[in-house]
């Protein structure tokens, strides 16, 4: 009887790492899973971005809300940062954060695109995943530097 006890600890033992690993990694095993409404702050400025999945199967965001979203004179902020010159009059509320991620089924996360820091005006390699604490995860690395934003998942 306590050769049967403890060959149960052992398995237990060892399933628990891995029953935590999968429950905590779970957002990061459907490719959808990045679609909705999320939260986020940069700087002082709180904002709100959706991701949407398109019809080529990649996914795009976009920001749909600002907390500051006039100058000083009431006129709507725009994108004059941009590299691109045709979208630097894009208000500030309407600016794409990244377009064409993509789902990477075997490393379990989303890449393959660039994300846009319109504060900066830069974009950057990205690389976005869940946490174990269930934000997003946004990193950006450009001529081997990396910065890591966080969201919150709200709708």
């Amino acid at each position: 009887m306590k050769v049967i006890i403890n060959h149960l600890l052992i398995a237990l033992f060892l399933l628990v790492p891995f029953v935590s690993t999968t429950a905590q990694n779970a957002l990061n095993n459907k490719a959808d899973n990045i679609v909705g409404t999320y939260s986020g702050k940069q700087g002082s400025d709180r904002f709100k971005a959706k991701i949407e999945k398109m019809a080529d199967a990649t996914y795009r965001c976009r920001v749909i809300w600002l907390e500051h979203d006039k100058d000083a004179d009431g006129n709507k902020i725009l994108d004059r940062k941009n590299p691109d010159k045709k979208l630097r009059s894009t208000p500030a509320d309407r600016i794409v954060i990244f377009s064409g991620l993509k789902y990477d089924s075997k490393n379990h996360r989303w890449n393959g695109t660039k994300i846009y820091d319109p504060l900066r005006g830069i974009r950057a390699n990205l690389v976005a995943d869940f946490c174990d604490d269930g934000r997003l995860r946004l990193k950006g690395s450009l001529m081997g530097i990396s910065e890591s934003v966080y969201w919150k998942k709200i709708d």
